[in-house]
């Protein structure tokens, strides 16, 4: 007797999945350079520039709120996509929790401004992890509802103003600065597909680095709490302690546990679109990760710009040749309170892998 087996993959709808249709950046034309901070930290200038790794830092202007960056970032990431705002279905705001008003939806005023009429939206935060969850989140409502095609991720943020530069035990956030960025996800796009991502959280930090006034529980605000509105360290050795145990370890373990979702290795790694810190913690990375230079973009020219860094080193590997078709791309980022955030994209045509 014989038996055909019939190979029915040449016959199968390709896997569902989300890509990555345009990417959009905004920075604004005031600068903060190394001297500059120098003189409002008392850092010597050449400290901040090669071992904080910030010869300048773009800083918003009075015209460039939170959500204004976002809307400028969203409107370039469009005509990157080459989707019309009319047709894009969802809008996320994952930009900064410091917005134009407090208790407001800044996703919904920028898909207003777009005139992306038939959209919805929502505001989501995990702080400098939030590019990430927003990849996650979307890609997961795109793949489990049948009305959503076309998605809008938005990024406003301007943290910088919440900084004392005089305040010594907030001088690592030194590098903070002004930004928006934005990308248009669209279902079965057939590129640089959204693989998968992965997330540690630590909440016994959640109120070691913090801003003490404006919020519920300082309110109603007394005279002189304007004079407080920036992050302030309680303990500062406490703080610094715990970080020293637990950040890089998280670091790695969310890169690795995405790798392995993706069905990847470490060794798969073509680009790592990582947040801007300090100089030698970058490349401590790099070379925990058997990487070269070339794989990855320092942000010294930019800081710190919260969860905007990682579409911002991926623009800019782009422009310098670093990401390719079939670049594994990792982004990679953590998030005060703390969260620790990471997602794998394929770069290129999409291959579809049957077995």
């Amino acid at each position: 007797m014989l038996i055909v087996v019939r190979d029915d993959s040449a016959f199968m709808e390709p896997a569902v999945h989300v890509g990555i249709a345009g990417i959009g950046i905004y920075i604004p034309q005031n600068r903060m350079t190394a001297a500059d901070l120098a003189v409002a930290t008392g850092v010597p200038e050449d400290v901040i520039a090669l071992k904080f790794g910030v010869k300048s830092k773009p800083v918003a202007g009075g015209d460039d709120t939170t959500a204004e960056l976002g809307y400028k970032a969203a409107e370039t990431a469009l005509k990157d996509a080459r989707i019309a705002a009319s047709d894009i279905d969802l809008v996320i705001w994952c930009g900064a929790q410091h917005k134009d008003y407090p208790c407001w939806l800044a996703g919904l005023n920028v898909a207003n401004r777009l005139g992306a009429t038939k959209a919805w939206s929502f505001d989501m935060e995990a702080m400098c992890g939030s590019m990430m969850a927003a990849l996650d989140i979307a890609k997961s409502l795109m793949l489990a509802r049948d009305d959503l095609s076309r998605v809008l991720l938005v990024s406003g943020y301007r943290n910088n103003d919440l900084i004392d530069l005089s305040y010594p035990p907030t001088r690592f956030m030194m590098d903070i600065g002004s930004g928006g960025s934005a990308c248009v996800l669209v279902k079965n796009l057939g590129r640089n597909e959204i693989l998968s991502s992965a997330f540690r959280g630590d909440g016994s930090l959640s109120e070691m680095c913090v801003v003490p006034v404006l919020g519920s529980k300082a309110w109603p605000p007394k005279s002189g709490d304007s004079d407080k509105v920036c992050f302030q360290v309680p303990d500062e050795a406490a703080f610094k302690a715990k970080l020293g145990e637990v950040t890089m370890p998280n670091f790695y373990a969310v890169i690795r546990e995405a790798l392995a979702k993706s069905g990847l290795t470490q060794g798969d790694i073509g680009y790592l679109a990582i947040l801007h810190f300090k100089k030698s913690a970058h490349f401590a990375v790099l070379q925990e990760l058997g990487l070269s230079k070339s794989q990855s973009t320092y942000l010294d020219d930019y800081g710190h710009i919260g969860q905007n860094d990682q579409l911002l080193s991926i623009t800019l590997g782009l422009e310098e040749g670093k990401i390719k078709d079939g670049t594994a791309i990792v982004l990679v980022g953590a998030g005060l309170g703390f969260v620790w955030a990471s997602t794998v994209v394929r770069w290129g045509k999409r291959v579809e892998v049957t077995i």
